[in-house]
């Protein structure tokens, strides 16, 4: 009998210890996937390298961008995915393989689509050589700035060599690989590349040695996720284990699944519901009250983690529309609330310069940059970013509390308060002059004005103007 309880006592401790070393786990777990120090109040900047000049060297061109992006308070360079395209099912057009295309000379102008990627450790010579984008990211590191990369999870395309090596690492029906991947089991019409079988370990244990060779070998600082929603979730737990275990790495997913961020399997995420309203509200669709609406839902279903906030990406330019096309006379208006509201703020390639063009998406098609006619009001907003501390991401940040107005239809405004610090937005999103009250105290107080340099004093049930599509951006820093 003395034998049995000792025998248990010893299993009860192992067990405890056991316990005891999950727990720490754990605890580690949740301090290396930590926000990485240097994002805390990052702004990030997506670079389309293809459109961004006529170069015959589009990397060393774009290192000599560096120091007009720092100036115009960028932190974060994203760059479209930098992988060699295949030639195998490229498309030449949304709807026309390059293989229908019979003259040689127009053939040469179709590149394909950046997302069929033949080879993850490679850069894409229509950019350059692995030298020039380590010495882009030297020179990038030098001036304090950090890059992340697209990385494509869910497809590959008909070049890579996991196609003839390893075809069991990809999706197939009747011993074939399918032609197009589904996207939420919805089709797509993405002929150009091959889905991945993550029901598969060796393909995902291959996937993420190629990601930390990016890492520790090449020095990148993190990685936008492409369709990280129609990846499994438990392949993103054991890929930002692996990664956060590498260094203060960036993860951004392409999605908006809570479950990603509460588990802390990314830091951020793509802000798509808020942006879509943004859009609903600039053609009248809805009104200024239902971001409130929004945030609420927002609050409710995320509890960690924040978005990345954006008036255009290289999607929504291309298929969607420019933001004048989108939004009109009011993009700027939602440019102040991208960057104000929550999350991180998102710059898009030709932005700063009033790009009014959608861009190719399968062939080149250069930004006009002009004297970037928008390069200050996006360094003036990123650069509140930097100073207020109720502007930073995430939990570094403070939330955002409405302030009531009598004319909750057509303006919003806000507060944010971090540590002293304050920030107020009053925002007109409609294209009327509109004449209001501010209600209650929260706000009263004397600010900077930040996008005309005087001060303005905030006073309890005050009326205010604004023009149509104007704001009002007050701070205490």
């Amino acid at each position: 009998m003395k034998r049995i309880n000792l025998f248990y006592i010893f299993i009860i401790a192992l067990l405890l210890v056991v316990s005891s070393c999950q727990l720490g786990a754990s605890k580690e777990k949740h301090i290396t996937g930590a926000l990485p120090s240097w994002a805390k109040n990052a702004t990030i900047y997506e670079v389309n390298l293809r459109q961004y000049s006529d170069a015959k060297n589009l990397l060393q061109n774009f290192t000599n961008q560096l120091p007009r992006l720092k100036d115009m308070n960028v932190d974060i360079l994203w760059f479209m995915p930098m992988s060699p395209i295949s030639m195998t099912n490229r498309k030449a057009t949304p709807e026309i393989m390059i293989e229908e295309v019979t003259d040689p000379e127009e053939k040469k102008k179709y590149l394909g689509s950046p997302y069929s990627v033949s080879d993850y450790r490679a850069i894409n010579p229509e950019f350059g050589t692995m030298e020039d984008f380590k010495n882009m990211l030297a020179k990038a590191h030098e001036l304090g700035m950090y890059v992340i990369i697209d990385w494509v999870p869910n497809h590959t395309g008909w070049d890579h060599a996991w196609i003839k090596d390893h075809p069991d690492w990809y999706t197939q029906v009747d011993g074939k690989i399918i032609k197009s991947p589904t996207l939420k089991g919805n089709p797509t019409d993405w002929y150009d590349v091959a889905e991945l079988n993550f029901d598969n370990y060796d393909m995902r244990n291959a996937m993420m040695g190629d990601m930390l060779y990016w890492v520790n070998e090449v020095g990148i600082d993190g990685f936008r996720m492409d369709v990280a929603h129609d990846v499994p979730s438990d392949f993103w737990k054991t890929c930002s284990d692996t990664l956060f275990a590498a260094g203060e790495i960036l993860m951004l997913a392409e999605g908006q699944e809570p479950d990603q961020l509460n588990n802390e399997y990314f830091h951020c995420d793509y802000g798509w519901d808020i942006h879509h309203l943004m859009n609903d509200i600039a053609k009248g669709e809805k009104k200024a009250y239902a971001l409130e609406e929004w945030l609420g839902k927002d609050r409710a279903r995320f509890k960690k983690g924040f978005h990345m906030m954006f008036t255009s990406n290289h999607d929504e330019n291309t298929w969607a529309g420019t933001v004048f096309d989108r939004m009109g006379a009011g993009h700027r208006a939602f440019a102040v609330l991208a960057g104000t509201f929550d999350g991180m703020p998102l710059c898009y390639s030709g932005q700063e310069a009033a790009n009014i063009k959608r861009l190719e998406f399968f062939e080149k098609d250069v930004i006009k940059w002009g004297d970037y006619p928008y390069a200050h009001f996006y360094t003036t907003l990123f650069d509140l970013k930097h100073k207020n501390k109720a502007l930073w991401n995430g939990f570094h940040g403070g939330q955002p509390i409405k302030i009531d107005t009598s004319n909750d239809k057509a303006i919003f405004a806000y507060i944010r308060i971090k540590d002293g610090d304050s920030m107020v937005a009053i925002i007109n999103l409609s294209d009327k002059n509109q004449v209001f009250n501010l209600k209650g105290d929260s706000f009263v107080g004397t600010y900077k004005n930040v996008f005309d340099g005087g001060e303005m004093t905030l006073e309890k049930d005050m009326q205010l103007t604004i023009k149509a599509w104007n704001y009002l951006v007050l701070s205490n820093k």
